[in-house]
């Protein structure tokens, strides 16, 4: 059965979601290609590489402020309009559909779930592990019953999970009131989503357009970068922009992840395409997922700033339980 059934439209063909300005997922063989084909170069990652910082989030921040804590990996506390908002929370010790296998990861979340505050909406981009965790969806849906909103398909997931998780599902430009002058708008991601083997593209997958006192912030979870495309129509129909999330990191080797992952270059080249006043790092230094090493994003960052001669302030990756406001 699929995930999703629902009627065809330009980016649903009945069966499948596919981006008609993107690509389309790597076949089995290549990722056994990459995976067990001569010459790969996997740098060793750290067991363990501790956060030197840990946050304290208040209960809420009121007016026209904006609070970003920085989960780890993807997953961030966003307070603004005293509201509270997750996106793609990962709480669990592994990026997994097993408990004992798969990407684990090197540093504990930036903030201990104990310590968040009470959590009002929580965003997920799409289906992958490490992106939707369903057993902290749980824990959130059991401790503070959230608003969750995700893409087409990916509510199935959750529902079959934990039927408590209080999701909604929207496509792409649907756009959701949150209360309280806040609002998300789901825009295309040049990316693709699978919870397994034979599901691929069952479910969609979305970036966010979170409008805020504070100005809109751009939040992209995942995506290659392409011919900038996606970025630039976010900017002429979003725009203009405060901040934007940017993803730098799980893109090597290139060959197999440039169309679903962005490196350090590309993602400052999406950053001058959205217009963003600001951006943030992220997708990188939790869990290891590609070939690259553990600091080679935030490295990379600051190489790929310099270049282009963009201020390294205006774009900066942080480290789990470090924060900044706007």
């Amino acid at each position: 059965m699929s995930t999703y059934d629902g009627p065809a439209s330009d980016h649903f063909n009945g069966t499948h979601f596919f981006d008609p300005d993107g690509a389309p997922p790597k076949k089995l063989g290549e990722v056994l290609r990459w995976q067990f084909g001569g010459g790969r170069q996997r740098a060793t990652w750290p067991k363990w590489a501790p956060s030197p910082h840990a946050d304290m989030p208040p209960p809420r921040v009121d007016g026209d402020k904006a609070r970003l804590s920085f989960v780890g990996h993807v997953s961030w506390l966003i307070q603004t309009a005293g509201q509270n908002i997750l996106i793609d929370p990962v709480w669990s010790d592994r990026a997994s559909p097993l408990k004992f296998a798969g990407p684990r990861r090197v540093n504990d979340p930036g903030i201990a779930f104990e310590a968040l505050p009470k959590i009002d909406t929580v965003l997920v981009s799409h289906g992958h592990y490490d992106h939707l965790d369903v057993a902290t969806l749980s824990r959130l849906a059991g401790k503070f019953s959230p608003r969750v909103i995700t893409p087409l398909g990916n509510d199935k997931t959750m529902r079959k999970a934990d039927r408590t998780i209080r999701v909604e599902a929207f496509d792409w430009h649907d756009r959701a009131d949150l209360g309280g002058g806040l609002a998300v708008t789901l825009v295309p991601t040049r990316h693709w989503t699978a919870r397994g083997l034979f599901d691929r593209n069952e479910a969609l997958w979305a970036s966010f357009v979170l409008e805020t006192p504070a100005g809109k912030i751009y939040v992209v979870c995942d995506s290659g970068y392409g011919d900038g495309g996606h970025f630039r129509r976010v900017r002429d129909a979003h725009g203009p922009l405060r901040l934007a999330i940017l993803p730098i990191g799980a893109y090597e080797p290139r060959w197999f992840m440039k169309d679903q992952h962005m490196n350090p270059e590309d993602a400052v080249k999406a950053l001058a395409d959205c217009g963003a006043q600001q951006a943030l790092a992220h997708h990188h230094s939790t869990f290891q997922l590609t070939d690259e090493a553990i600091d080679a994003p935030a490295a990379g960052l600051q190489v790929a700033l310099d270049a282009a001669g963009i201020p390294r302030e205006r774009f900066v990756a942080l480290k789990p339980g470090q924060v900044a406001e706007i």
